[in-house]
């Protein structure tokens, strides 16, 4: 059996009906392609031993989003195409958990205050509102009004986030001063990429002698509303994950810097 003939429709699956970001697509991409050099069929059985051993020198994490990926795969072969094949060596591997690393809020003021107009509001819609940068790329102009803006966000799912008066007042001067955009940041009437929208970002922290992604300042939005006790169901619904489980990561970040900061004041620690 040639599975691969599948490929290309399960991406498009991924695209059209889950509405996978392309950064998201691409990954999966490079499973399937690793899959399809090293895999056997035997029977109704997809046996990847093979390629587990091709992949005992990748870090944990990155087999681990390989199998997630060809398992994916298999589930839609039997929902869509009613081909059902058993994993052979698709043994889960224990990824250990890292806390995220949230930008400080005094460097994302300063790459701020030294950016251009387009790039300050990228950097304030990351931050401010917790956005993906897939989100970001894809927000359309209707998609705002004057206090909530509507986001689509993994999955297809959309949410409404509350826009700050400051920030919406900069986003109203900025759209009118944009009159014909569809897309909230464009190029030649086409909306910006994950990828330019990142590298506008990388300049930006460049500028203050760091280096920051679109991610950190998602961190850094929810980090600094749980620290400022915000409740936790609420940033978990403003950063659109799916189970509250997710979001209890950020409020060990915060627990950590905490703990960080008390060592750093306490006397006896002088």
């Amino acid at each position: 059996m040639d599975i691969s003939k599948y490929y290309e429709a399960f991406f498009n699956y991924l695209s059209q009906i889950r509405g996978y970001s392309p950064q998201t697509i691409k990954t999966y991409k490079i499973a399937l392609e690793l899959l399809q050099e090293n895999h056997e069929i035997e029977g109704k059985t997809l046996n990847i031993m093979q390629l587990r051993i091709k992949l005992q020198e990748h870090s944990k994490r990155s087999i681990s989003t390989k199998l997630s990926a060809i398992r994916s795969f298999v589930k839609y072969l039997k929902n869509h195409h009613s081909i059902e094949l058993k994993l052979k060596g698709d043994q889960s591997v224990k990824v250990p958990k890292t806390l995220p690393k949230p930008i400080d809020n005094s460097k994302i003021v300063q790459a701020i205050e030294q950016s251009d107009i387009e790039i300050r509001l990228i950097i304030k819609m990351l931050y401010g509102l917790g956005l993906r940068i897939s989100e970001l790329a894809s927000l359309k102009v209707e998609d705002i009004s004057s206090s909530w803006i509507r986001v689509t966000g993994k999955g297809d799912k959309s949410r409404e986030i509350p826009i700050v008066d400051s920030l919406a007042k900069e986003l109203k001067s900025y759209i009118s001063s944009h009159p014909s955009q569809v897309y909230l940041f464009e190029k030649n009437a086409k909306a910006l990429s994950d990828a330019q929208l990142r590298y506008k970002i990388n300049k930006a922290f460049a500028k203050i002698g760091i280096k920051a992604t679109p991610h950190q300042l998602r961190h850094a939005f929810a980090t600094d509303l749980l620290a400022n006790g915000a409740r936790i169901a609420d940033v978990s619904e403003l950063l659109g994950h799916s189970s509250m489980a997710t979001t209890q990561i950020y409020t060990k970040l915060t627990n950590a810097t905490k703990l960080e900061n008390y060592m750093k004041a306490h006397p006896l620690n002088s």
